[in-house]
């Protein structure tokens, strides 16, 4: 339990990280920020797997730069299930999981693991 709401308090942070400095991603408020944190750990957990698996000959092609495209997929997803986040286009989703990835690494980097 610890772990997923270290996990969960990681994505909220990079979430607001993403939201203020890509500009076509909008939240109405800091609590839709932390419930879209929430519901895409969720697609996460349960979604990107079954997306991954269905693109891993493109994924292995690309040298695994397609898992961008994925969790763009994701994002997007994310912005469709929860009121009030937005995401203005495929191609930002691409870039904001890009920066999501890497902040969420920078972050994560700061906690330790058993």
């Amino acid at each position: 339990m610890k772990k997923f709401l270290t996990r969960w308090l990681i994505n909220s942070v990079a979430l607001i990280l993403i939201e203020r400095f890509v500009s076509g991603v909008h939240a109405n408020s800091l609590w839709t920020i932390v419930v879209a944190a929430l519901i895409f750990g969720i697609l996460n957990a349960l979604v990107r797997p079954i997306l991954l698996l269905l693109t891993l000959p493109i994924n292995m092609a690309t040298l695994g730069l397609f898992t961008f495209v994925v969790n763009a997929a994701i994002l997007g997803m994310t912005g469709a299930v929860v009121r009030g986040f937005y995401i203005n286009n495929f191609l930002t989703a691409i870039w904001a999981s890009i920066l999501l990835s890497l902040a969420s690494m920078i972050l994560s980097s700061f906690v330790k693991d058993k």
